[in-house]
């Protein structure tokens, strides 16, 4: 593969042992976490989200599922309003923005510590939502289906999530096809990364997410997932998204409430790989599986 990276002036080539790249928050602030791993926990206020669609729909539902996720060891909270699984149909903001920003300002009222991210591409809902206390904008269409978020990133500079997908939820999974998968993620980082900076957005806000499921099929999701150390040669921390995700009913047959087991497996061989940041649905299984890995791997140092 070609390290695309190379060449970019604000690139810092990640290898293993080196310190990790900060990721800065709305107003500057640097993201932490509480070990060697960042866990981002799922808050879905959707009526049909592929995993738990419907369980949080009402504000004290939701509230009280953010706060477990918190108490169970998520670093940060994702709050999303519209679906993002293949064929969802798609919110307008006015829609969206009735359903998150009660559960949002209800979570800066009861836990104003805790760090949020919002999971939205609509330029009119990031400037609400930032501006209520959110501190990330998580976009899964990398400023392509309403370019006019790219003007609020510049504006409020928070953390986001710049996202690699092939087309829209309703309509992505019809035959996604590419020449090298690989290749073109790396394209599109590197393009992107670019591009955003260039536009006043500081590198340090940035972070990588491959998009696994979004326009690719099982083939494309198992090719990025083996070499997923390629993407940290842009010198940004990747967060990876594969809970309860379809890749696992292809592979192994599971039904959406049977893949809890693989994806706190796969989690904890990404971390392995350098993947930092884990989106996930069920943070207290993750933290386990993380906590391991993390362990083994101080292990390998220690001499008895």
């Amino acid at each position: 593969m070609v390290e695309f990276a190379a060449n970019r002036a604000f690139a810092a080539v990640a290898v293993e042992g080196a310190e990790r790249p900060v990721w800065r928050v709305l107003g500057g602030r640097a993201l932490s976490a509480s070990a060697p791993f960042g866990i981002m926990g799922i808050v879905n206020v959707t009526p049909d989200s592929f995993f738990d669609g419907g369980e949080h729909m009402q504000v004290e539902q939701a509230v009280a599922h953010a706060l477990r996720l918190r108490d169970e060891g998520a670093d940060m909270l994702d709050l999303g309003a519209e679906s993002s699984r293949p064929g969802a149909r798609s919110l307008s903001a006015d829609e969206e923005l009735r359903r998150l920003l009660p559960v949002l300002c209800r979570l800066r009222a009861v836990a104003s510590g805790v760090c949020i991210s919002v999971d939205t591409y609509h330029a009119a809902t990031a400037d609400a939502v930032l501006r209520c206390g959110a501190s990330v904008i998580n976009d899964i269409s990398g400023c392509v289906y309403d370019p006019a978020l790219l003007d609020v990133l510049v504006q409020h500079r928070p953390g986001y999530v710049l996202m690699h997908r092939q087309g829209r939820p309703a309509t992505m999974q019809n035959a996604p096809r590419y020449d090298d998968v690989r290749r073109d993620v790396m394209e599109f980082f590197d393009q992107m990364l670019n591009r955003l900076v260039r536009a006043g957005l500081p590198e340090d806000r940035i972070v990588l997410d491959p998009g696994i499921g979004f326009g690719k099929t099982l083939e494309h999701n198992l090719a990025l997932l083996a070499h997923a150390e390629e993407w940290l040669t842009f010198g940004r921390p990747v967060l990876m998204g594969l809970s309860m995700k379809s890749l696992f009913g292809d592979l192994l047959g599971l039904p959406v409430a049977r893949r809890g087991a693989v994806t706190q497996t796969a989690t904890a061989l990404l971390w392995q790989k350098g993947i930092f940041w884990h989106r996930v649905h069920d943070v207290a299984a993750a933290r386990q599986g993380l906590t391991l890995a993390a362990a083994l791997r101080a292990g390998e140092n220690v001499a008895c």
